[in-house]
This record gives C-alpha cells, sequence and structure tokens, in this order.
C-alpha cells in the first residue's frame, strides 16, 4: 500500500506514520530525513542540497522529486510506502504521478488552535532531548527534566509566532494538495484531534 500524510505541523503525521509502519511493513519517509541522510551520505543530490542550504536557498521541486524517486527505487520500498513531507506542491505532486502509483492521500484534519497548543506546549532537555508537554505530558517538577534535572526550553519554531507562519506556509503551499487529491478520488480524511492510535486505525481499515 502507497500512501501520501497530508496534514500542518503538528497533526501527529509521524506518530501514526509509526504505528502504520509497524503493522503494515511500509517504510516511512519524510522528506526532512530524505535530505539529512543524502547530504550526510554526500550523494551528489545531498552535495547540491547542502550547497543550496548552505546559500540560505529552498530546495527547488526539481531536486526534491529526484531524490524521492531515487528513495522509492529501493528494495525496501516494493511492499509499500509512507511518503510524509512530500508532495509539498502541485507540481511535486504531477511529477508524483510520473514515477510512483498511490493508494491513498491521507488528510489529518484539525484546527489551527489545536495545532498551536499541541506546539507551543512542546518543552524539551537540552542534552537528552526528551520532549515534554505542559498539558498532555508535563514533567514531574514544573520547568525541569525528570531525570537530568535541568531546566526544560521551549524550541524558537515552537514559540507561537513561529508555529503561526508555519501554518501559514502550509495553507498557502499545501493545502492545494487536499482538492488536488479529492478530485482524483484518492482523498481519504481523518479527524486528528482525537488519539493517534484512532487516527492509525481508521487507516489501517482501509488496507483490509
Amino acid at each position: 500500500m502507497n500512501l501520501i500524510f497530508l496534514g500542518p505541523p503538528g497533526a501527529g503525521k509521524g506518530t501514526v506514520a509509526a504505528i502504520i509502519k509497524e503493522k503494515l511493513g511500509l517504510v516511512h519517509i519524510s522528506t526532512g530525513d530524505l535530505f539529512r541522510d543524502n547530504i550526510k551520505r554526500e550523494t551528489p543530490l545531498g552535495k547540491k542540497v547542502k550547497e543550496i542550504l548552505a546559500s540560505g536557498g529552498l530546495v527547488g521541486d526539481d531536486i526534491t522529486c529526484q531524490m524521492v524517486r531515487e528513495r522509492l527505487k529501493e528494495d525496501d520500498c516494493k511492499n509499500g510506502f509512507i511518503l510524509d513531507g512530500f508532495p509539498r506542491t502541485i507540481p511535486q505532486a504531477d511529477d508524483l504521478q510520473s514515477f510512483a502509483h498511490i493508494d491513498a492521500a491521507i488528510e489529518f484534519a484539525i484546527s489551527t488552535d489545536e495545532v498551536v497548543t499541541r506546539l507551543s506546549g512542546r518543552r524539551v532537555c537540552p542534552s537528552t532531548g526528551k520532549i515534554y508537554h505542559v498539558i498532555f505530558n508535563p514533567p514531574k517538577k514544573e520547568g525541569f527534566d525528570d531525570e537530568t534535572g535541568e531546566a526544560l526550553i521551549q524550541r524558537d519554531d515552537d514559540k507561537e509566532d513561529a508555529i503561526k507562519h508555519r501554518l501559514e506556509v502550509y495553507h498557502a503551499q499545501t493545502e492545494p494538495l487536499i482538492a488536488y487529491y479529492k478530485e482524483k478520488g484518492l482523498l481519504k480524511s481523518f479527524d486528528a484531534s482525537v488519539s493517534s492510535k484512532n487516527v492509525a486505525d481508521g487507516i489501517l481499515a482501509l488496507a483490509k
């Protein structure tokens, strides 16, 4: 089964992908991880991406699509995959059609307020990277890590203004894909404000 996950930051795509990956044996492909892996391995594409990012530029559709195309040729993708963070734009979606069959595009439907609550409440331990949430997963002592006792920090991209900017970018660039896949009869929408397990169960039901 080949799936695309669509939804704003904080919708729970990564958590649900981990559940689906384990249950169905699919490969979870995040474009962020793909960029980092290619840069680390110093592939020709990775070197190009590193140069672009170092100059403050944005990685274009052509390089992103080429990277995904190469990844999908690998043997572990034969049983199916989850694309997370790709496609981001209509041109990327058009290109994807030329090299991969997609069974469903999964929309993680969630309100802006819910996303802000989820992301702005995250706190991180600087040395271990352990993540807490002031509402959903608070530390035993407010503001401090349970094990190291360090003061927890809030990442810059988890601050409210940054979250709202990320959501504006998502709505402008990626939200049109929802209409795109709906028109093709591939869109399946799930309420992402419920638990990740409920969302995963709904997606797993599609595979039966």
